[in-house]
């Protein structure tokens, strides 16, 4: 099971979550989130982290240019566009740095995953090859870290997994349930930010710890 803790604002606690046992780490380049991160904070961490830990920038609608400068500034492996971009924003993005990985996230509400499924065949008709799929809860007005699920079951019953790309589920995940979603919906990896906190922003140790202890113990 691939783990990201996402959110991380500081090189001490960020490096302590690697040695959790995680596979990821996210830094939210977006400014109105309370895990917000600076460039020169998010380079300072992403140069801390082990080999084997992969640093994931978090994009809500920055431009082109903005996300290219930032990820090559920081030495990212991968971003995640978070915010309203079409596929054609993600085309561009590939071609400006083919080695690039990306993560698309898409917030699903009781309507489905019609508007994935669209999207993502837009994405195969431009030549876009996601490494994940990253599926948040639908809370209007927000681009994601709201602590809502997303809809377990609709995601069991339609996510087409032989077809899209890989599902890393999030939204609203913590200790206490990462164990029963992953059993559901049969993800690649999970992604936590505000479940693993002890205030918007602050992750708590333990409940990293207990979060990565459960979602390794549901794999088996």
């Amino acid at each position: 099971m691939w783990i990201k803790v996402c959110g991380l604002r500081d090189v001490e606690t960020a490096t302590a979550v690697a040695d959790l046992g995680v596979d990821a780490i996210g830094l939210n380049f977006f400014a109105k989130s309370p895990r917000s991160v600076s460039r020169e904070v998010a380079q300072q961490i992403t140069a801390a982290l082990p080999q084997h830990v992969e640093s994931i920038g978090l994009f809500v609608n920055h431009s082109l240019d903005d996300v290219l400068m930032t990820a090559t500034t920081c030495g990212l492996d991968c971003v995640q566009i978070h915010g309203d971009e079409p596929p054609e924003f993600l085309a561009q993005l590939k071609e400006s740095n083919p080695q690039l990985k990306l993560l698309r996230a898409f917030r699903v509400g009781d309507e489905g995953c019609r508007d994935v499924a669209d999207y993502l065949a837009t994405c195969r008709q431009l030549g876009v090859c996601l490494s994940g799929c990253l599926i948040d809860a639908k809370v209007a007005g927000a681009y994601g870290g709201t602590g809502h699920t997303a809809p377990w079951d609709l995601l069991a019953d339609q996510y087409d997994a032989a077809r899209w790309p890989r599902l890393i589920l999030a939204g609203g995940l913590n200790p206490s349930n990462v164990a029963a979603a992953i059993a559901k919906t049969q993800p690649f990896g999970v992604d936590v930010a505000s479940g693993v906190e002890s205030q918007p922003g602050l992750k708590d140790l333990s409940l990293v710890r207990r979060f990565v202890d459960e979602a390794r113990r549901s794999q088996v």
